[in-house]
């Protein structure tokens, strides 16, 4: 033995190990190791602003812990995460992710002077994944605003008309709202009746549109006003939030969870196909 590399300095600094960060799963046994218990989780609910994880022991009795530090996976030390977005289905064969009909070796149209607007990049590339075959056969773009407070000027700016139709996707368009009373503002402007359709989701943001069973939660967390909303989903999520990376890997994870318009809400669907329908029938 070296006694030369014995002493205070060789444990004053232990290195630090980082735990894996495993998302907990239904049927998964774990050791709780602070009280010892072991079970299997049966569900993952949220309570008092917290993920709790049951765990099932082999007599069929259930406790609830707080998701986190503290467990064991196979006598391994986990850091246990809120479940993961379940990866959906893609399309069938020969359907589009929107549910329409492929047309096998169809080529992308050369755009038309028509548009989508939505509100910000993540509407956009939400819209694309599911709609964005179809706008191509069609040679419609979609276009992000990043807001619409400004959208009456930027209406008048585009100057629409009889084929040059424009359709905006607008979030938490409900009665009463900022929202809605700058939609009514745009549409009693000069040339807007019959060239320009405003339809809108309730959501707050459009990651809402997204269905909670495809990520594995049964509702999305309820965000106390005046706290930034996406910052407070990624927080409850129990992903890194701090930065404004941070909210765009987060989105990048919510939005690999969409695979066919199966995994959004009716509310959103029926309003965008409403938008295409505008823009593409004469």
């Amino acid at each position: 033995m070296d006694y030369q590399n014995w002493g205070p300095r060789g444990i004053s600094a232990p290195k630090r190990v980082e735990l894996p960060e495993v998302p907990v799963e239904r049927g998964m046994v774990l050791e709780e190791v602070q009280s010892g218990w072991v079970g299997a989780v049966t569900r993952v609910e949220k309570s008092g602003g917290m993920h709790l994880v049951a765990l099932e022991d082999r007599r069929g009795k259930s406790r609830s812990f707080k998701l986190g530090f503290g467990f064991l996976l196979e006598g391994q030390p986990i850091r246990l995460m809120p479940p993961a977005p379940k990866a959906a289905a893609g399309p069938p064969a020969g359907r589009t992710a929107s549910g329409s009909v492929r047309v096998p070796g169809q080529r992308a149209q050369v755009a038309k002077a028509s548009r989508i607007w939505v509100e910000g990049k993540h509407d956009a590339e939400l819209v694309e994944k599911v709609w964005g075959d179809d706008l191509r056969v069609e040679g419609i773009v979609v276009e992000p605003l990043h807001g619409i407070d400004d959208l009456a000027a930027a209406v008048a700016d585009f100057k629409p008309g009889p084929g040059r139709r424009l359709g905006v996707l607008v979030d938490h368009l409900v009665p009463d709202s900022k929202e809605s009373r700058i939609a009514d503002a745009v549409m009693a402007s000069p040339g807007a009746a019959g060239n320009v359709l405003i339809v809108g989701h309730p959501y707050v943001d459009v990651w809402q549109a997204i269905r909670p069973s495809v990520l594995g939660i049964e509702k999305w967390p309820a965000i106390p006003r005046g706290q930034d909303w996406k910052t407070g989903i990624l927080k409850a999520f129990g992903w890194p939030h701090s930065t404004k990376e941070d909210i765009g890997l987060g989105w990048q994870k919510l939005l690999g969870a969409v695979r066919t318009y199966a995994d959004l809400e009716a509310s959103l669907l029926g309003r965008v196909e409403e938008v295409i329908d505008f823009l593409t029938v004469p």
